[in-house]
């Protein structure tokens, strides 16, 4: 277990790391590694989990009936997934769960995360209010998504992403998390339409790039 770790996920925002332990033992916690493009969970599985990043990263992702991926978000060390269905009772998981590379996950009860524990554990209230701040947080995170996906042209929905994560960075400067395909599948675009518009935003100066790097001239 890595208890410095978990101090860094917004789900143990305000909770002391030596405190971090006592808490699990009332979660019913295992882990898993996963390799690249093993999917962790799919859609249509009913939810049972919440899953913690300890290493690696997740991709969340939608697949139509002929296998065509769109990226809803990319999930990071400390982050999580699964909250949602913590709030709700739904028969089956919404999107599958996809290692973007080699991935550790630790796994925890989330009905057992969403209600007080019999020991009274004086953590839990903290994890309770820091799980509704992380689905409000994705809420936001949907929603400026959304104003992506809504322009017309990959090259208004690359500016628009561009845009938003240059505000995000406090400057012109920025890297984002998706390779080219990643990018891609999040922005619901052809791969080479995409790269075909991001030349062209080169050569017209607006946009200098180098792999996942960026910067808005």
């Amino acid at each position: 277990m890595e208890p410095r770790i978990l101090a860094a996920s917004p789900l143990f925002a305000g909770v002391d790391p030596e405190d971090i332990g006592k808490m699990l033992t009332c979660l019913s916690i295992h882990q898993r590694t996963y390799e690249r493009e093993a999917y962790i969970c799919t859609a249509e599985e009913p939810p049972r989990e919440l899953g913690v990043v300890l290493r690696g990263s997740v991709n969340l992702i939608k697949e139509d009936y002929w296998g065509n991926r769109a990226i809803i978000t990319k999930i990071g060390v400390g982050g999580i997934f699964g909250e949602a269905c913590s709030c709700i009772d739904v028969p089956s998981m919404p999107v599958s769960v996809v290692a973007a590379e080699r991935s550790e996950i630790l796994f925890l009860n989330y009905r057992k995360v969403t209600t007080t524990c019999p020991n009274a554990c004086p953590f839990h209230a903290a994890l309770i209010q820091n799980m509704l701040s992380l689905i409000a947080r994705k809420n936001l995170m949907l929603t400026n998504k959304i104003s992506h996906l809504v322009k017309r042209t990959t090259r208004e929905k690359l500016l628009s992403y561009f845009s938003e994560q240059a505000a995000q960075s406090g400057g012109s400067s920025f890297t984002i998390p998706y390779n080219r395909q990643e990018l891609a599948d999040y922005l619901s675009v052809d791969r080479s339409a995409m790269s075909t518009e991001l030349g062209k935003l080169r050569k017209e100066g607006l946009l200098e790039f180098h792999k996942n790097r960026f910067t808005l001239l």
